[in-house]
């Protein structure tokens, strides 16, 4: 298997964008990504695109020959993977093997998704085929009736405060503000967070992601086939897709996913690093219940410590780890196909050194993805190229 760097990225606006057709947007963010890579277009060997709902909400099954189309590329395979809130990892993920497998020299992952110009009923219903609606959907189960079952079993097993949660959402919402790509960034109190209007007991409006249009792009090349250019150049040194249950029944308990753990451990494997050696952290925080178990499943919090360690600001700039510096699903939103790309975006700009909100001397970063019920999950690992 060949080394991969990261050579380019690329990234619209988060936002609600409802008159901008989707493959606009892809293209927009793959346009600066090979801009940004410094290479000609027709070099790009493969395109993938992360995306969730484009038949679905937008009519537009074949995405990606529309997107590759549109940016000009060559007779290349193009082609659209799907993974729920997982989609855009998975495309990276495609795209990394291209090249590590020798296919192809450089290979451009993009994940994009429009949301804003449906109906609130419509997305719910589109966001919903994410579960198994044989055996899930008579229960008339969504994902913050999930997530709120989350929150209950986590306050059962270790005990878990409104304060502890309301900590999360404070400290993605405050980066947001300074990320000038985030849909919802604000400065909130306790109180204002304790009095939003109520989704699902006991989560609670501040405490849900929002959805959003937008796009992100990723150029990736084998080492050996650009001009090294360090500092730009960002190794990856683990990408990995594991699978979990598509079921809430699947799950011992919503404590834990363990398609999370597992993907983790064969990360931290495949790249020869620790926990504790990780700097930045862009994660899954669908809902603020979500970053707590997600940061224990990643091994990079104790186990039932999660909500503790963001209320004492162990997960903050400066703390013992930063967790979604970007503002996270929280505040930076949730368009689904292009939220993977999204988190890999803004771990390169950390470890570039030019993040807005920036890690210092950050080395090591992790990016994590979690789709449906825990059924498909991607986590990759960069690095800061020294060379």
């Amino acid at each position: 298997m060949r080394d991969v760097v990261i050579a380019g990225v690329g990234s619209t606006e988060f936002g609600r964008f409802p008159h901008v057709p989707i493959e606009a947007l892809g293209v927009k963010a793959a346009a600066h990504a090979i801009l940004d890579a410094e290479i000609d277009r027709q070099r790009v060997g493969a395109l993938y695109v992360g995306n969730f709902l484009s038949g679905t909400l937008n009519g537009k099954e074949v995405l990606a020959g529309l997107v590759g189309e549109q940016l000009g590329l060559g007779n290349i395979p193009c082609t659209k993977v799907e993974g729920a809130c997982a989609s855009g990892g998975i495309a990276f993920r495609h795209a990394w093997m291209a090249i590590a497998s020798g296919m192809c020299d450089i290979a451009l992952a993009v994940g994009v998704e429009t949301m804003s110009h449906a109906a609130t009923s419509q997305v719910t219903g589109a966001l919903n085929c994410a579960m198994d609606n044989e055996n899930d959907g008579p229960t008339g189960l969504t994902f913050p009736g999930l997530f709120g079952l989350a929150w209950r079993a986590y306050e059962h097993l270790y005990g878990v405060t409104r304060g502890q949660l309301s900590a999360v959402v404070r400290k993605n919402k405050a980066y947001g503000l300074r990320n000038p790509l985030a849909h919802m960034g604000a400065s909130l109190s306790d109180e204002q967070i304790a009095d939003s209007a109520l989704i699902c007991d006991p989560l609670r409006l501040f405490d849900c992601c929002s959805p959003s249009d937008g796009a992100a792009a990723i150029v990736l090349a084998a080492k050996s086939a650009l001009p090294s250019r360090r500092g730009h150049h960002i190794d990856v040194l683990a990408t990995v897709q594991t699978r979990g249950s598509a079921t809430v029944m699947g799950h011992p308990n919503l404590t834990s996913f363990d398609a999370t753990v597992s993907a983790a451990c064969l990360a931290y494997e495949r790249a020869k690093v620790r926990p504790n050696d990780i700097d930045v952290v862009e994660l899954h925080d669908c809902f603020s219940i979500a970053e707590v178990i997600d940061s224990e499943d990643l091994g990079i919090v104790p186990r039932g410590r999660g909500a503790v360690w963001a209320a004492e600001g162990r997960t903050t700039l400066g703390g013992n780890v930063a967790i979604n510096p970007s503002g996270g699903l929280l505040a930076k939103g949730h368009p689904v196909g292009a939220s993977g790309i999204g988190q890999i975006y803004e771990v390169v700009q950390q470890l570039r050194g030019k993040h807005p909100n920036q890690v210092r001397d950050a080395r090591l970063g992790m990016t994590h993805s979690l789709g449906g019920t825990g059924v498909a999950c991607t986590v990759s690992i960069l690095r800061r190229s020294e060379t």
